[in-house]
């Protein structure tokens, strides 16, 4: 669910920015499907999900949740790093303003909507007309978003108790971010991710 980090990284390591979106919505190998630069940015999504899930901080992070929430931990942390690079997206793009940034993206993206799968598109009509990608600086719209994953998957209820968990270690999540995040930024620009 952290879908801006995964448009910034694409961004910047210059991958497409509709394959990088659209990843959680493609089930197998997109080769022969998609055209090679989608399925390259599908790609580096699924790398990127891999690399983040496997980071001493993120596991580290996990450790914090209480026993009832930890097996949704890794989808609470997504969502609270897009919570940490909204806020801070002026600090870590300053030659990109956040508004700019998802008007390019959504400009790069609605090409490839008849394309796309459904649940994609649906996905689409609700991100950009309610400002997802902005309003997840605030933490009260973080909550709203693990009340409707909780309300649409019912296996994963324990989302809607998570961002208590979220809200709990709120200074040493936003501490964990700094370490990470600006080193996957290189790796991004680097071409390592």
């Amino acid at each position: 669910m952290n879908f801006l980090a995964h448009l910034h990284l694409a961004h910047l390591a210059e991958s497409s920015l509709p394959g990088n979106l659209m990843a959680d919505f493609v089930r197998g190998k997109p080769e022969g499907i998609y055209p090679q630069a989608l399925s390259d940015g599908i790609h580096l999504h699924r790398r990127i999900d891999v690399f983040t899930d496997n980071l001493p901080e993120v596991k580290l992070a996990c450790t914090w949740f209480r026993p009832q929430t930890r097996r949704v931990a890794p989808i609470s942390l997504d969502v609270m790093w897009d919570h940490f690079l909204s806020r801070h997206w002026a600090q870590l793009s300053p030659q990109f303003a956040l508004s700019d940034f998802i008007d390019h993206a959504r400009e790069t993206i609605t090409p490839v909507l008849p394309d796309s799968p459904e649940r994609f598109v649906n996905l689409n009509q609700y991100l950009w007309a309610e400002r997802w990608l902005e309003r997840y600086s605030d933490m009260g719209f973080i909550a709203s978003v693990l009340n409707g994953m909780a309300n649409r998957r019912p296996r994963l209820a324990s989302l809607r108790d998570s961002w208590q968990d979220l809200d709990t270690c709120y200074p040493q999540l936003e501490t964990l971010f700094w370490q990470f995040y600006p080193a996957m930024m290189e790796k991004a620009r680097n071409k390592q991710l």
